[in-house]
């Protein structure tokens, strides 16, 4: 712990120059991180930026120990899962007014609803400057389709043709259809916004799984495992759908426009035997028009005792500007949260000889519900994890099961 913590440290060198961390969980995005500072270092040659990568698990145990002794990085990535702890315990720079001397409005004129939800403390104010917005989409098999005689997913297609399609090719092939795991915003969140439910209700005090169109949703979704072209949750803690899908043992999957970049460099023998499509609908909302996709996205943050403040304030201005959202979006990060700039990332997928249709999680944004959070889910979150595979195991019908996922989010905060 300590020598990473020593890996934070900043500021003026003996070459004149201001040095800052910048610490990012994801390798993938080292190299697209880097331009963006390196494009404001070309304009402040008088600051160093060095970006470091560490794991998902470790990133959260050192930020968490730093943020103690008060030694956070310079600049660090924030997601929804832990920003209203950080923020709420007064750890994060407070950003509301990083653009006042621009527009009292940049963030709005810049930046979507669910982008701007996503970097909010519980006080409504700004701890984080949006990097980018994500969606969830289909990823199927050409070939498997075809050797079924079922046609591709379309923008009409319900949770029925979803169903009808996985027995088809399981008929046919042998192959799983839809691996329906359980996760949530890869998995049964998205099914419960598109019957016209909710996980969490709209103060974000209670849990959502006392409503009828939440239960319905949760009883497909976990119902789904019951058929013989569905992997249980004992496959899926060994092999994760996408692992499944990409060695051609299942035909469908739901799965997170951030990860697809990289699946098309690290499967080439896949070219051209898949693609994406918009999530199915629900064919009976119980409200709505039965779409939905949950949609995220991570932010920039700062500390809100660190040593180089002001500068750090003005690199994180620069990533929230266009330019430096076009940089990211060009490098083929991310879907920048910048509005209008979506392209960017939909056109670096130029590069490869066949066409996959990413526009499709672009499309998405339409439609989008922003992903589910408050300033207790990190009480909850392991506990309705605990209780859906009890569901899947039959330690619990699912009745009873939501009862206790239900009473776990509503008494998360008893203890404050």
């Amino acid at each position: 712990m300590a020598l990473g913590l020593t890996a934070c440290s900043s500021g003026t060198s003996m070459d004149g120059k201001t040095h800052l961390t910048f610490q990012i969980w994801d390798v993938a995005q080292r190299d697209g991180m880097q331009q963006v500072c390196d494009a404001y270092t070309a304009k402040n040659p008088d600051v160093v930026i060095e970006v470091q990568v560490t794991s998902w698990s470790e990133y959260w145990t050192k930020l968490e120990a730093s943020a103690i002794s008060n030694q956070m990085p310079d600049i660090f990535w924030m997601h929804t899962n832990e920003i209203l702890k950080y923020a709420d315990y007064g750890k994060l720079a407070d950003l509301t007014d990083l653009y006042d001397d621009e527009s009292k409005t940049y963030y709005t004129d810049h930046f979507s609803e669910t982008s701007l939800g996503n970097i909010q403390g519980s006080d409504g104010r700004y701890y984080g400057v949006p990097k980018d917005k994500d969606t969830v989409g289909l990823v199927y098999n050409k070939e498997m389709f075809d050797a079924a005689g079922v046609d591709y997913p379309n923008e009409e297609w319900t949770w029925d043709d979803l169903t009808e399609a996985s027995q088809k090719i399981y008929d046919a092939t042998g192959k799983y259809g839809y691996m329906a795991y359980g996760d949530d915003q890869l998995g049964y969140w998205n099914f419960v916004y598109q019957k016209g439910g909710c996980i969490l209700t709209e103060d974000k005090e209670r849990g959502g799984f006392d409503q009828q169109p939440t239960i319905d949703a949760m009883k497909f979704y976990i119902g789904l495992q019951s058929y013989d072209w569905c992997p249980d949750q004992n496959y899926f803690a060994e092999t994760s759908p996408g692992t499944a899908f990409f060695s051609e043992q299942g035909a469908m999957f739901f799965e997170g426009n951030w990860n697809v970049l990289n699946e098309m460099k690290n499967y080439p023998e896949m070219a051209g035997k898949w693609d994406v499509a918009v999530l199915p609908k629900c064919p009976d909302p119980a409200s709505g028009d039965g779409r939905a996709t949950i949609s995220n996205g991570l932010c920039y943050a700062t500390s809100a005792a660190g040593k180089n403040l002001e500068i750090v304030k003005d690199v994180l201005k620069f990533m929230g500007s266009e330019e430096g959202q076009r940089i990211q979006g060009e490098s083929g990060a991310a879907i920048p949260a910048y509005e209008g700039l979506e392209e960017t990332w939909v056109k670096v997928f130029d590069q490869f000889d066949y066409v996959l249709d990413v526009g499709k999680f672009v499309d998405m944004f339409d439609y989008a519900v922003q992903s589910v959070n408050n300033a207790h889910r990190p009480v909850w979150k392991t506990q309705v994890t605990d209780a859906l595979l009890k569901i899947y195991a039959g330690t619990y019908t699912v009745d009873e099961g939501l009862s206790v996922i239900q009473e776990a989010i509503n008494t998360a905060g008893d203890d404050d």
